[in-house]
């Protein structure tokens, strides 16, 4: 048994020696195998207690078993220790850092914010949230647009049910807001809006409008040209030139398409015209008494022209490589 004592104690003098000394996982590997292997040094110690009488086996079982355990921790640490230097090294770390690139608004988020800024500083009030989902009356029927009107082919709605559709246009807030207000009322709301389009490179299934109104006494078509100039010379600069074309929108009368002259060319960028009387009768309001105008646009339309940009789509796929130009 003393023989034992001593043969482990050389064996765990020469593996603290070897294990403090050991630089790389192979080399750890061999160490392993030497003491722990299948022939191992530690290993063929247990083949002696075949030998031991029966009343020595108990302590000499005790003094081997701390031994490969006291082995097999060593190597384990040690091989942590060895794997953390080794992902450690694959680091250059004398580079120098990556840069968190930080986030930025998306150019129609930035179109409709100048939008906003201008009407405000033209004295609409700003409404932000109005609903997406709509009923038929306020999208067609309190707007002039009765069911079976021929004007109703002039949008590609989505309905939901027989009365409830995703919005084609801004308008049905021209009506929540009037229905919940007495004039005088000046007012500006941009939103998302739903046609049944495809998706190439002018048309979108979902898109942005922006609209505005304006209600009070004696309002007349001039204010609304004055307006309208006022804020295409704010979008595009100051010598921006306006074109009214007569137009048609049953929600409206007289009404009007309007083009910029913009790097050399005529745009259409918005429609526009007098509110109609049987809107002001829908929401209650004495067309012979109040007056008021409406205009719409599109900022998708706005920033394309803006940027330079011919496709729409890009507005939508989330390509990073056209997101970072803005």
């Amino acid at each position: 048994m003393d023989d034992l004592r001593a043969k482990v104690e050389e064996i765990r003098r020469e593996f603290k020696s070897l294990i403090e000394e050991v630089g790389d996982l192979d080399a750890l590997e061999r160490i392993r195998i030497r003491f722990i292997g299948k022939k191992g040094e530690v290993t063929e110690l247990f083949k002696v207690l075949r030998t031991l009488p029966p009343e020595m086996k108990r302590e000499a079982g005790k003094l081997l078993n701390q031994l490969k355990n006291e082995v097999e921790t060593s190597i384990a640490r040690k091989k942590d220790e060895l794997e953390r230097l080794a992902r450690r090294a694959a680091y250059d770390l004398s580079l120098p850092g990556r840069r968190h690139r930080l986030g930025h608004k998306h150019p129609l988020t930035l179109i409709v914010e100048e939008l906003n800024e201008i009407a405000k500083g033209l004295g609409f009030e700003i409404l932000t949230e109005s609903p997406e989902i709509e009923w038929d009356y306020y999208n067609f029927e309190a707007l002039n647009i009765p069911a079976h009107h021929p004007a109703r082919d002039m949008w590609s709605t989505l309905f939901i049910t027989d009365k409830m559709l995703l919005r084609t246009h801004t308008s049905p807030v021209q009506i929540r807001v009037m229905e919940k207000r007495t004039p005088p009322l000046k007012v500006f709301f941009p939103g998302r809006v739903y046609r049944l389009d495809p998706f190439d490179q002018t048309h979108a299934p979902a898109f942005y409008q922006a609209e505005g109104l304006y209600i009070n006494r004696n309002v007349s078509f001039a204010e609304l040209k004055g307006t309208l100039e006022l804020f295409v010379k704010e979008l595009f600069g100051p010598s921006a030139k306006l074109k009214f074309v007569p137009s048609y929108f049953p929600f409206t009368e007289p009404s009007a398409e309007v083009a910029v002259y913009y790097n050399g060319e005529w745009l259409e960028i918005l429609g526009c015209g007098m509110v109609h009387p049987k809107v002001f009768e829908a929401v209650g309001y004495d067309p012979e008494f109040w007056t008021g105008y409406a205009f719409g646009l599109g900022p998708d339309r706005i920033a394309m022209i803006k940027y330079g940009i011919d496709d729409i789509r890009l507005f939508y796929e989330n390509d990073l490589r056209f997101l970072k130009e803005f």
